[in-house]
């Protein structure tokens, strides 16, 4: 890994953690990550399995671009690789914000945990 690589990880992960702290210390409909608890909580579970939030890092923030539901399958490859970072969960109607908080924890620290890995 060359140093600008390790660098981008570095940053990659610092804007994870600001994301991770945001939605450990405020209301879920005051994070970046409102959108995708809207989402997951309401859609309807005979439709839609999953729903996912693409995140770019941009000037060491973390930006959530775009949410949207999956029935099957995966995310075409052009839409992957157009964003720095994916965070998905199942569609639970009902889902309660503490349960949808302790899910994005887990999953952002196994992202964050990766990045700071790679950057070492």
């Amino acid at each position: 890994m060359t140093n600008d690589e390790s660098i981008e990880s570095e940053e990659y992960a610092v804007a994870l953690e600001d994301l991770r702290e945001a939605v450990e210390s405020k209301p879920i409909r005051d994070t970046q990550l409102s959108g995708l608890y809207e989402e997951a909580s309401t859609a309807r579970v005979d439709l839609w399995n999953t729903v996912t939030a693409f995140i770019d890092i941009e000037d060491g923030e973390a930006i959530v671009t775009d949410e949207s539901k999956l029935a099957e399958g995966t995310w075409a490859p052009e839409i992957v690789d157009d964003c720095d970072a994916m965070l998905t969960v199942d569609v639970q109607r009902g889902l309660s914000e503490d349960l949808f908080k302790s899910i994005a924890d887990e999953k952002l620290a196994a992202m964050i945990e990766d990045a700071k890995q790679d950057s070492d």
